[in-house]
């Protein structure tokens, strides 16, 4: 009896955990605009990326990729005891991170992976308003190690001033509806480019020297193919992974996010829900402007 018992408890935790899933990953309508966006965006970056002319819409947001790309070369070296010496962005949408130390078959592929992990994290977040402006206080972190690291390299500064400027700007539109969206989109595009770099660097091999070919060197076991493989694997499950995370955890309806964003680093001027602290809605993120600006000019003089 206690078999049987126990065998119809397990049948029903095994029914249950799966509907649970669907039940969770199902979209809400406001999740369903979300995913409708997103593969718009899916499809506008896949034209737009052949177009001449037309691929200038998007080039920024490849060098922001680049930057992703050689900040997380960056941040593995330093996390593994390297010494930084510079990071560089070209016009080309090339990059290089010159570090002395560290572990190079953790350095390597942090590039890569590294990126496309930060993509996954900015479309998770891209379905939420309140995390949106988290992911944009993140990247100012970002932003600002990325400086420090590239101070000499005025192709950087350019890039990430008017990122700077441009998440600024969309702050302050439709009460952080904007914002949303261009975290959204930062997100696809760098999951997207990191995999058609890894396809076009590794697999296809157009380029004769890569990430994939110099930790192939270091192991020994494998071509660098089977690497490039193996990082477009990770990277697709990073990019599937943000927006299943964005599907379980943020189930609240536009209207909600709007409300909720009043409380949390709210625009100048914006209506608060407690009319007496309504005069200081917009101070922390006026604060928070002013220290990055002041921050980056400081930078500016004295670390170029």
């Amino acid at each position: 009896m206690y078999l049987e018992y126990y065998a119809r408890d397990l049948t029903s935790f095994a029914q249950l955990h799966p509907r649970d899933f669907r039940s969770q990953v199902t979209p809400t309508p406001t999740q369903r605009t979300t995913l409708i966006v997103a593969g718009c965006y899916v499809i506008a970056i896949g034209i737009l990326w052949h177009i001449p002319y037309l691929n200038w819409i998007i080039y920024p947001f490849k060098l922001l990729t680049v930057g992703f790309h050689e900040t997380s070369h960056a941040i593995a070296g330093l996390l593994t005891c390297a010494r930084i010496e510079s990071l560089e962005l070209d016009p080309d949408e090339g990059g290089a991170t010159r570090m002395s130390g560290g572990i190079p078959v953790i350095t390597l592929p942090a590039g890569y992976l590294g990126s496309s992990f930060i993509g996954a994290c900015l479309i998770a977040c891209g379905f939420d308003i309140n995390a949106s402006k988290v992911a944009c206080i993140v990247l100012a972190v970002f932003f600002l190690f990325t400086l420090w690291w590239a101070r000499r390299n005025m192709l950087t500064w350019v890039l990430i001033l008017g990122m700077a400027a441009l998440i600024i700007a969309f702050w302050f539109i439709e009460g952080g509806i904007a914002l949303r969206y261009l975290v959204l989109f930062i997100g696809v595009m760098s999951c997207l480019y990191v995999l058609w770099d890894v396809i076009d660097d590794t697999i296809a091999r157009k380029v004769n020297s890569s990430d994939a070919s110099a930790f192939a060197h270091i192991c020994g076991c494998c071509p660098s193919q089977c690497w490039g493989l193996l990082w477009l694997i990770i990277a697709f499950c990073f990019f599937a992974a943000g927006v299943i995370v964005g599907l379980v955890a943020f189930k609240k309806s536009e209207k909600e996010q709007e409300e909720e964003s009043l409380h949390f680093i709210p625009i100048p001027g914006a209506p608060h829900p407690n009319a007496a602290v309504a005069g200081l809605a917009g101070v922390p993120s006026l604060a928070l402007c002013l220290v990055s600006f002041a921050t980056s000019v400081i930078w500016a003089i004295f670390g170029l």
